[in-house]
């Protein structure tokens, strides 16, 4: 059995999830990068993605728009901004997610912002997909 540490989501509207994880993936500034238990102490920016929580009981998908991450040996805490689990959520509000997010794009007046929007948006339209 693999190891867990303390995994907490929190939104300003509330605490999405407080679990003990096995494993998390987050969409960190300097790239995706996963979360076990004795991972080395570092603090991140988070882009617009996908975060993927695997413990004992089951597996959750969520969208954050962007946020911090800090992780310890034991403890993984993601402050975000905008987040939802995707398998709690109305497929609509995917929808305006991602009218957002094109707005968004449209108003990005960097190289590297349009780079971070668009893979949300890429993201974005793999997550309606699979709720369709």
């Amino acid at each position: 059995m693999a190891g867990t540490f303390k995994f907490e989501l929190v939104s300003p509207e509330r605490i999405l999830m407080s679990v003990d994880a096995q494993q998390v993936i987050v969409p960190g500034a300097e790239g995706q990068f996963t979360v076990l238990q004795g991972h080395a102490p570092v603090i991140s920016t988070l882009l617009p993605g996908v975060i993927h929580v695997t413990t004992e009981e089951f597996k959750k998908t969520i969208f954050v728009r962007s946020g911090f991450a800090e992780v310890t040996a034991d403890q993984l805490t993601i402050l975000a901004e905008r987040a939802f689990i995707v398998d709690e959520v109305d497929p609509r509000h995917l929808d305006d997610e991602l009218e957002a997010a094109q707005q968004a794009l449209d108003s990005a007046d960097t190289d590297d912002a349009r780079l971070h929007v668009t893979r949300a948006i890429e993201q974005l339209k793999a997550l309606i997909g699979e709720a369709a």
